[in-house]
């Protein structure tokens, strides 16, 4: 890893994904329009954009808040030092998770800009190719058990690495076109000692598959998620 100071900003890279030069520039929308490299995006809080690196396909994502408080401060967050601000923390958590051998996208640059006593943040990682979350797929068909058995023994191999994913929804739980799993989204994640937690995450991805039921008609049932537990244990 790479890291850059200049004009309040710290920004650190991997220097086999991104150039110094892309880095300084990467968190700038108009500078991957300018080179004709964005290749998509997706709405949610804000823009994602997704654009087209030598390397690899990549996300841009700006960090901003939700909920009421997110309506008054926007994007922006106490500073209390560069190794506690939210891109570093989930670009580093991301690479732990790489070394521990869980399927999530890479991590290819993260960005601070510093004003006064506040930061705003931006994350460049990996998009992953040919891929889409569980809402998506279950929307149009079911899963096999299979499957379920695989995103179980990736939320274990999660927790193995002592990795708290505070949102755990299958929204952040994506398929690829060769069954590969993937979890996404690590923002205000953690590494945390202990097991207390892990069931918690359990339950909450339990709650997010009940919930598109009533929402969306998703094509699951209780015992596809036995599948999934089944294949958590066997880690």
């Amino acid at each position: 890893m790479q890291t850059l100071n200049f004009d309040n900003q710290v920004i650190w890279f991997d220097e086999s994904l991104i150039s110094q030069d892309q880095a300084k520039q990467a968190f700038d929308a108009e500078y991957w329009q300018q080179k004709n490299k964005i290749i998509g995006s997706a709405t949610g809080r804000g823009t994602t954009w997704f654009v087209e690196l030598d390397t690899i396909q990549a996300a841009l994502r700006h960090y901003r808040r939700g909920g009421l408080f997110g309506k008054l401060v926007e994007d922006s967050y106490l500073y209390f030092g560069d190794e506690k601000t939210r891109s570093y923390q989930e670009f580093e958590l991301l690479k732990v998770l790489q070394t521990s051998g869980v399927n999530v996208p890479k991590p290819i640059a993260a960005r601070v800009v510093k004003s006064g006593v506040t930061y705003k943040a931006d994350l460049l990682s990996e998009k992953i190719p040919n891929a889409q979350d569980l809402v998506a797929i279950l929307e149009d068909q079911s899963l096999s058990g299979d499957t379920f058995y695989a995103i179980g023994v990736e939320i274990a191999k999660m927790h193995k690495a002592q990795v708290n994913h505070t949102d755990l929804n299958i929204h952040n739980i994506l398929i690829d076109m060769n069954d590969k799993v993937w979890i996404i989204d690590f923002d205000k994640c953690d590494k945390m000692a202990g097991s207390h937690w892990k069931t918690k995450n359990l339950e909450r991805l339990k709650r997010s598959f009940l919930k598109e039921v009533n929402k969306r008609n998703i094509q699951w049932q209780e015992g596809d998620f036995q599948e999934l537990l089944e294949g958590y244990r066997s880690v």
